[in-house]
């Protein structure tokens, strides 16, 4: 019995082995350039902070300017062009007014920073066609492996998939089959003055086991975005078998259209002071300018710590009467675990949430998930040469032995 055990427990070692091999080895590159743009992408918005003079105010003890205000600067820098979004950010930040698909043909993406104490035009900045941008195309390595998103996003997430069952793989490899001291410190220490395979094999089986537990939290939060069953399907198990809701926004009760027929400020700029009345502290806003017609919503987002973007609250008021109306998981505090989590992704997949802490976390585990496809291959390259050079020696001692005998 203690014979079929063991043997049994060779038989799925043996199978593991293999498919940790071959899943590596066909998923390798994709995982190395996803790992790599991602390292890279972690601290974008600090670079540009720091490269992008305009993005940032001298901070005044007074009032932001109403959102018509901006717009009306932006206007003069985008005749004929309908805003799309609309930013403040923190007392310190530049506000902002984007447009996408300007029309032209010259760009995807345009943004007009303005000063929001004065109103004043500060930079127009051009992304797209024509005007590269440095992390707009780490961004689409990233997501797309610079495919187009149809072709490129599939393969992206198949791959991710993939790694998430090699880590799987990899802690059967790495558990040690007796818990002796020898085994434990080749399965917990780097022998760094061994040989340039001992260092590679240890790069791959204990650094790859050391980071298993961050390196999947980043893969599932990468799934969420590849696949919308994968997403559907986290939210089913971490609300405890609900289905995830369609995000809904609120009508506008069309019947009291022109009840402020005549006022001189905007519905904008009369939903933002309401709703800064409520959010004196919030770190950034967003909202859309411009609305599509008489049922829509005016929608603003009040962010409650600079620099991350999972905890938000969400207002949104009928543009003929201001009446303000809530949805499922406006707001950050008061969601569920499952909503909290869905608006948690982006800030754990790229380190955030935890600050700048956080981000040095994700760029050093992206770096060890992109390490883990080469120290993987060679680990298999010098493996594969040893088989050879066995064969090699024993064929020429059985020709030896052949020649002999004759």
């Amino acid at each position: 019995m203690k014979g079929k055990k063991n043997s049994s427990k060779s038989a799925f070692r043996r199978l593991n082995d293999w498919l940790h091999l071959w899943l590596g080895l066909t998923s390798g590159i994709v995982v190395f350039i996803v790992s790599i743009t991602g390292c890279i992408y972690v601290f974008q918005q600090d670079i540009k902070d720091a490269l992008e003079p305009w993005r940032f105010v001298e901070a005044q003890d007074k009032p932001f300017v109403p959102p018509s205000q901006l717009l009306d600067t932006a206007q003069a820098y985008m005749p004929g062009q309908q805003p799309t979004g609309l930013t403040y950010s923190n007392k310190e930040g530049a506000a902002a007014v984007g447009y996408m698909g300007s029309g032209n043909g010259e760009a995807d993406f345009i943004a007009i920073f303005i000063n929001p104490y004065t109103g004043e035009f500060l930079k127009k900045q051009t992304h797209g066609e024509g005007h590269f941008d440095f992390f707009h195309f780490i961004i689409d390595g990233h997501r797309a492996l610079w495919l187009p998103y149809e072709i490129g996003r599939p393969i992206v997430g198949i791959a991710t998939l993939i790694f998430v069952v090699l880590l799987v793989t990899g802690l059967v490899m790495w558990w040690p089959k007796k818990w002796n001291k020898t085994n434990i410190d080749k399965s917990f220490k780097i022998k760094w003055n061994g040989s340039f395979k001992r260092v590679n094999y240890d790069l791959h089986n204990v650094v790859g086991f050391y980071s298993l537990i961050l390196a999947f939290v980043l893969a599932v939060t990468g799934l969420v975005w590849s696949f919308e069953w994968f997403g559907n399907g986290l939210y089913y198990i971490t609300s405890g078998g609900e289905s995830k809701p369609v995000h809904h926004h609120p009508h506008s009760d069309v019947s009291k259209a022109g009840m402020f027929a005549g006022d001189t400020v905007s519905m904008l700029d009369k939903a933002w002071y309401k709703t800064l009345a409520l959010e004196p502290d919030a770190q950034g806003w967003y909202m859309t300018p411009i609305l599509e017609d008489e049922e829509d919503a005016i929608e603003l987002t009040a962010y409650k710590d600079f620099g991350s973007w999972y905890n938000r609250n969400e207002y949104y008021y009928d543009q003929h009467t201001l009446e303000l109306y809530r949805v499922q998981s406006d707001k950050f505090s008061e969601a569920s675990l499952a909503d909290q989590l869905v608006m948690l992704n982006y800030d754990i997949h790229v380190g955030i949430v935890w600050g700048m802490p956080g981000k040095i976390l994700a760029f050093f585990i992206s770096l060890i998930c992109a390490s883990l496809p080469i120290t993987g291959f060679l680990v298999w390259w010098n493996k594969k040469k040893k088989v050879k050079k066995k064969d090699s020696i024993m064929n020429r001692q059985a020709n030896t032995m052949a020649f002999n005998v004759s």
